[in-house]
């Protein structure tokens, strides 16, 4: 019989995430208690929120305890059902953990049920319809930026898995979209590909001097998912009564503690372009999910969408891929096939 294979952590990663900080087991299967599910899990998303959910600092979930598995939301098929909404068969996004075979509570995972029939791969369902993907730009674009035609948007980390919608929503919806982004390949990949109006390339120009170039009258919005000095020069540029969505701040999550990340050292434009900063977490709007899936859908189904998977293969490469993922060594949604 397949084994269960997992990953615990076992101590706080400082800095970067080390092998050492995680234990990795094989277990028998366990079959499930009354209202439980045991699945497969086929597809496993990386995020920087695998991350934040590793170290003991103040945050929108309690982190991950010593000795639990890494929590991560994924793809899985139910092999086992002792609970009455789920069948055998049936497909669900959720959070299974870094896990191949567990057995858990469906509402503590916080299963869904994917629409039966549903012709989309598991790459693409995190890629398009996961939480940490087209819920986080659908919600932190559309309700905490309200974009109107003819503002200026920019987004970093632009080529990443909410980046990139947020880009292709906002230009759906008439605004100007400037990407920021890591090397030429992602850059043409935000213009040529997503169809943003220009890209900047971090890692070999001044941020400073192409936002100059790229936005002439000052920028109206900010998606930002990255913080450290891009952020500053973003800030530095914003017109009166901008609005600042605040989805992440990657450039700090390896940090060894809240007390070493500095910034944002253009705090004072907050005051002095009197703009507004919003912080959101995606759980606030899980109530609103149903709504963001059929527009998503449709979006995609319509071929306004496009969305890119990075698909990584093996289990064991778990812990090296998401060391990856922070250093921006990916291009589009980070996932990995167990």
């Amino acid at each position: 019989m397949t084994s269960n294979r997992s990953f615990t952590l076992v101590s706080r990663p400082q800095g970067e995430l080390a092998d050492s900080d995680l234990a990795l087991h094989e277990a028998p299967i366990v079959a499930p208690a009354k209202g439980q599910i045991q699945v497969r899990t086929t597809c496993i998303s990386l995020d920087p929120t695998n991350r934040i959910w590793m170290s003991d600092v103040p945050q929108y979930m309690p982190p991950i305890a010593i000795g639990e598995v890494v929590r991560a939301l994924g793809v899985a098929v139910v092999e086992q059902s002792a609970h009455p909404d789920f069948a055998v068969g049936d497909r669900v996004v959720g959070l299974p953990g870094w896990a191949t075979h567990p057995t858990m509570d469906p509402a503590a995972a916080a299963f869904q049920k994917l629409p039966a029939g549903l012709d989309m791969s598991d790459a693409k369902v995190l890629g398009l319809l996961g939480t940490t993907s087209g819920m986080t730009a659908y919600f932190g674009l559309l309700d905490v930026l309200e974009p109107t035609a003819g503002q200026t948007l920019v987004v970093d980390a632009a080529a990443g898995s909410v980046g990139s919608l947020v880009g292709q929503i906002a230009k759906l919806h008439g605004c100007r979209v400037v990407g920021i982004a890591g090397g030429p390949r992602k850059v043409q990949y935000l213009t040529e590909t997503l169809g943003l109006d220009a890209g900047i390339d971090y890692k070999n120009e001044d941020v400073g001097a192409a936002l100059d170039r790229h936005c002439p009258d000052g920028i109206d919005l900010c998606f930002e998912n990255v913080g450290g000095p891009i952020f500053d020069e973003i800030l530095m540029r914003m017109n009166n009564h901008g609005r600042v969505s605040l989805c992440g701040l990657i450039s700090g999550y390896n940090a060894a503690g809240i007390e070493r990340v500095p910034g944002p050292y253009a705090f004072g434009m907050i005051l002095m372009r009197r703009l507004r900063v919003q912080g959101f977490i995606i759980l606030d709007y899980a109530p609103r999910f149903a709504e963001a899936t059929a527009t998503l859908l449709e979006w995609g189904q319509q071929g306004k969408l496009v969305t890119l998977e990075d698909v990584r293969t093996g289990f064991d490469q778990l812990p090296e891929s998401l060391r990856q993922l922070l250093r921006g060594e990916k291009h589009g949604k980070m996932v990995l096939v167990p």
